[in-house]
């Protein structure tokens, strides 16, 4: 296999000086992810300075270095600024490669549908995929994304999310996609934003990228598709629309099951009916863009509605464990990566069509909505309704933020108020019996991850 980079590559790709020979198959900027062979970027940051972990780097088998700062005894590439130098190294990966590149961003679902794209993209062109790992999706995890496509790649799939107005402007310039999709335009980090309006022209920035006769795909149903279409035209895309009840690319059946749901879906003129692995409505509304994507590039359908059943299995998302409880097991539907009002709602329907075994309940341990501004009591109580909709027996609310939630579900649900994970495990503990089915969603910060992998470790299983 060829070196993803080698020293004088990434000299020449970012104006630097090469000191001793190296041969990187990877690249990274966190010294606790390095493995052997990679390229450490020694980036400096507000909090620390990657300078200060180079040993650590060589330790872990990094093959080779990109410093700003000194003379390491070991193979490096000297530059002026190592976060240049990483936007430099991206633009080089981008443009030494063919490969089809699709940007994703939305408030909603976008690390869903770039997981679900790769899946679709790779039964079509299998080890040509190359994809964003977790969530790196801001101004560093994009440049590193792309620093790491091998040019033998014949698709990226790119996710970019943003918080301010701005940010998405400058990474759809740096990955340049021949496709870019709005999932869903919601009230995600409204407290920088004055209206959901305001988020939809910000999303709509991705479409600055887009390479001549690009194709932007957006959410027919949403209800400021008129700003993404705007935004789209005025950049020269295509336009494909998607939506359940509306677009280009719609849903002419579903049928929603507590695991799954089952769809029939009209592309122009070709029909598809597919299984969506993952449950709710809007796990429809992510396949549709997966759909209309795959489309785009000229993949296979067919291939993508199979991988689109395979998606069963994404941490922090959706995904299901069963976990000791009791004398017997309990459901965890894992949603612990993020929220947002209307990732909540979203959650807590799916929550509700599960039918708990025998003498289960349904219950919900529910952590704040981070970055919501002025309007964050008023977002936090409104999630009451689906709450009780979703027939939760009791609700496990954890920060200052759900008191407002906790007042407007009080004396109509079980709720316990916590102010931490740490006091929400410990409440978990206690609650969690066996049939019972428990939804885990938060704000990433909130760190109900950590409340999820407690609860594995008791045992788990598809």
């Amino acid at each position: 296999m060829s070196a993803l980079w080698t020293s004088s590559d990434v000299a020449a790709a970012c104006g630097g000086v090469a000191v001793g020979a190296f041969a990187a198959s990877g690249v990274t900027f966190d010294s606790r992810e390095v493995g052997p062979g990679d390229l450490f970027v020694a980036l400096k940051g507000e909090a620390t300075d990657g300078h200060r972990y180079l040993d650590q780097a060589r330790a872990n088998g990094a093959a080779g270095l990109l410093v700003s700062a000194g003379e390491p005894d070991h193979p490096h590439v000297k530059v002026a600024d190592t976060m240049a130098a990483l936007e430099a190294l991206a633009g080089a990966a981008r443009d030494r490669s063919a490969a089809v590149r699709i940007g994703v961003t939305g408030s909603v679902g976008k690390t869903g549908v770039k997981e679900a794209l790769k899946s679709a993209l790779s039964r079509y062109a299998p080890g040509a995929v190359h994809a964003s790992v977790k969530s790196y999706n801001n101004h560093t995890g994009v440049p590193l994304s792309l620093a790491r496509m091998p040019a033998a790649s014949r698709f990226g799939v790119f996710e970019m999310g943003m918080n301010h107005s701005g940010e998405l402007a400058v990474l759809t310039q740096l990955v340049r996609p021949q496709v870019a999709i709005v999932t869903w335009v919601a009230s995600a980090h409204r407290e920088f934003f004055a209206s959901e309006a305001d988020i939809a022209r910000a999303k709509a920035e991705i479409f600055g990228g887009l390479l001549p006769g690009g194709t932007a795909i957006i959410p027919a149903d949403n209800p400021h598709a008129d700003i993404l279409r705007a935004g789209a035209e005025a950049a020269g895309a295509r336009v494909v629309s998607f939506g359940i009840d509306a677009g280009d690319v719609r849903a002419e059946q579903v049928a929603l099951h507590p695991d799954c749901s089952c769809v029939t879906a009209r592309l122009g003129s070709e029909r598809l009916t597919f299984k969506v692995g993952m449950a709710g409505r809007h796990w429809v509304n992510n396949a549709l863009a997966v759909l209309a994507a795959v489309q785009a590039v000229g993949g296979d359908l067919a291939l993508a509605g199979l991988a689109l059943a395979e998606l069963t299995d994404l941490p922090g998302r959706g995904r299901r464990l069963r976990v000791a409880a009791g004398a017997g097991q309990a459901i965890v539907i894992d949603e612990a990566y993020n929220a947002n009002p209307a990732s909540m709602a979203a959650s807590l329907a799916v929550l509700g069509a599960v039918v708990p075994a025998r003498a289960g309940r349904r219950l919900a341990l529910l952590g704040a909505m981070k970055e919501l501004g002025a309007l964050s009591d008023q977002f936090h109580a409104d999630l009451a309704p689906a709450v009780q909709a979703a027939g939760v027996a009791a609700a496990v609310l954890v920060g200052p933020q759900m008191a407002t939630l906790a007042a407007a579900l009080a004396r109509r649900v079980d709720v316990r108020h916590v102010a931490d994970a740490a006091a929400a495990g410990a409440e978990m503990e206690r609650l969690l019996a066996a049939d019972d089915v428990l939804l885990v969603k938060g704000s990433n910060s909130v760190g109900l991850g950590g409340v999820v992998d407690a609860l594995a470790s008791r045992g788990m299983g598809a």
